[in-house]
């Protein structure tokens, strides 16, 4: 059953949209202002930390789920500074999924941090480096970089300069110790920042 089809199941709930990407839904919910917006961390143009900035902007009443395979242990802080109300891990059940949106209609937080062994981190990090945590923008970019985006069209999509962008891309590379947006590609692929 897909997640659309188990929150239509709900007998109160209506879904009144669904996006592909995450410009999309900042779209949708400018237009239709949902009472709850499901994002996935994950999602083309927009990652779900930055879709959920623009959706307070333009909806502000809105509560955001977020939905994550990522495992890390700083994840909760991040969606809650980017003004999620919610975070579920989406190898959970649809029963936790209807859980965390009914929390979220009454206005509760429900933010679950994933954490990482110490193992599962030294083997994704890159090779001798000491884990270095990236903030939500740095994630965003780093996610749009390693999707091949170039600095003026991240400027463009997340409504920065160009050479903002160039800042935060030797910020990142610097942070996670790397020489490259090749290097940058496959450590996110290793980390699962993207997905091949």
């Amino acid at each position: 059953m897909s997640l659309r089809e188990v929150l239509e199941d709900h007998q109160d709930w209506l879904v009144c949209g669904e996006a592909a990407t995450g410009l999309e839904a900042v779209q949708l919910a400018a237009r239709l202002e949902p009472c709850v917006a499901i994002l996935d961390l994950k999602m083309p143009d927009l990652g779900g930390l930055e879709a959920t900035r623009r959706i307070r902007m333009v909806s502000p009443r809105t509560e955001i789920l977020i939905l994550t395979g990522v495992e890390s242990s700083h994840l909760a802080s991040d969606a809650l500074l980017a003004g999620a109300h919610g975070l579920v891990h989406k190898g959970g059940s649809a029963d936790e999924v209807v859980k965390a949106v009914e929390a979220l209609q009454s206005h509760q937080v429900l933010l679950r941090p994933i954490p990482r062994s110490r193992e599962s981190c030294r083997a994704q990090d890159p090779v001798g480096a000491p884990p270095r945590r990236l903030t939500p923008r740095e994630v965003e970019i780093a996610q749009l970089l390693a999707r091949g985006h170039t600095n003026m069209a991240i400027g463009s999509l997340l409504g920065i300069s160009a050479k903002t962008v160039e800042t935060h891309r030797a910020n990142i590379l610097g942070k996670l110790e790397l020489k490259s947006v090749v290097e940058l590609v496959r450590y996110a692929l290793r980390t699962q920042l993207i997905e091949p």
